[in-house]
């Protein structure tokens, strides 16, 4: 299945024979302390910068009925985000990933995501289209 939104994500992990949680991490775009003036330019014109995980959730694809439930459940956090990262975790037939499973996974994406090692997540904007992240 192509993923082109992500209304599709949540079709296919429903889909799975195996019982998945989805892992989100939320991240915001920061100015290193390095940046030089042309780096800050861009910046400021909504252009570069690195990614800093801000937040990060599991949940069950029957948790979820929307991006829009997503975005409303992490606004009550309060953190600023500008994209979420997206992977999923499997379990078996019967069981979902136990709790210790599901927080080395999202610990593993939080550290991938800071070292730019980010080609193997889906990356979703705030209106829930994905995003291709250099």
């Amino acid at each position: 299945m192509n993923i082109e939104n992500f209304a599709d994500l949540l079709q296919a992990a429903r889909a799975q024979p195996l019982q998945q949680r989805l892992l989100f991490v939320f991240a915001v775009a920061v100015l290193p302390d390095d940046a030089n003036a042309e780096q800050r330019a861009a910046f400021e014109a909504g252009h570069g910068g690195a990614l800093e995980p801000s937040m990060c959730v599991d949940k069950g694809p029957q948790e979820l009925s929307s991006f829009d439930t997503l975005v409303h459940e992490a606004a009550q956090f309060g953190k600023e985000w500008r994209f979420v990262f997206a992977g999923a975790l499997s379990g078996t037939a019967q069981m979902a990933p136990d709790q210790q499973q599901v927080d080395a996974s999202l610990n593993s994406m939080v550290e991938a995501i800071k070292r730019g090692e980010m080609a193997r997540y889906l990356a979703f904007n705030r209106q829930g289209l994905p995003v291709a992240l250099a």
